[in-house]
């Protein structure tokens, strides 16, 4: 859990999945994004993720410097990769740091996969 908010009441915490659900409701509506990824370790391959599942392929870890998110995407065939990263991790960075009021230290976008025109 992350403390997020500390008070003469309370302190208010969230969960590394909920920041993770976040950061991929976010991310997949940037240009060009298909999808959240989940990579298998036994055999290596890429699958897309449904919207209920897509914390799968995110990573929240908390460090000195604040937190870091790690998404794994898979995007359209023929995008700008350079172009799309750097709109995912502003996007997610202004976003995220505003509706929570954490710092957000690093977004670092993993493209997994290219989905070709026509494939669903």
């Amino acid at each position: 859990m992350i403390s997020i908010l500390n008070t003469e009441l309370g302190t208010v915490y969230m969960e590394e999945n909920a920041l993770a659900k976040m950061a991929g409701h976010i991310a997949t509506n940037c240009y060009g994004v298909v999808g959240m990824v989940y990579r298998n370790k036994r055999d290596g391959l890429v699958s897309l993720l449904k919207r209920d599942k897509m914390g799968k392929g995110i990573r929240v870890t908390m460090s000195e410097a604040g937190i870091v998110i790690a998404l794994h995407i898979m995007v359209e065939y023929g995008v700008n990769i350079g172009a799309i990263s750097e709109s995912i991790i502003k996007n997610v960075k202004y976003h995220l740091g505003k509706n929570t009021g954490l710092d957000i230290s690093d977004v670092r976008v993993h493209v997994e996969s290219v989905r070709a025109k026509g494939v669903k």
